[in-house]
């Protein structure tokens, strides 16, 4: 196999090491370790080539959004005040 130009290894290089990280991200959900920031790391490296990886990347973002805004609510009422100042 010959690669045809650097963006091409480079594209390579991107999705192992991506893919790396998002399967050991997995695994450690149930193994001892940082699993969902690992996954975090992952996608965040394969949506730079990826279109999937980039919208799942936002939906994980919106999530983490929305489950901090239920644990602290007073942050998000206070930011939103803020904001009309």
């Amino acid at each position: 196999m010959r690669l045809q130009s650097s963006s091409q290894a480079n594209r390579i290089i991107t999705a192992v090491v991506g893919s790396t990280l998002l399967i050991v991200g997995v695994a450690m959900l149930a193994l001892p370790g940082p699993g969902w920031i690992v996954i975090f790391f992952g996608l965040t490296i394969l949506s730079a080539e990826f279109l999937w990886a980039r919208l799942l990347l936002r939906r994980l973002k919106q999530a983490g959004q929305k489950a901090s805004d239920m644990v602290s609510p007073s942050r998000a009422v206070n930011s939103e005040s803020s904001k009309v100042r």
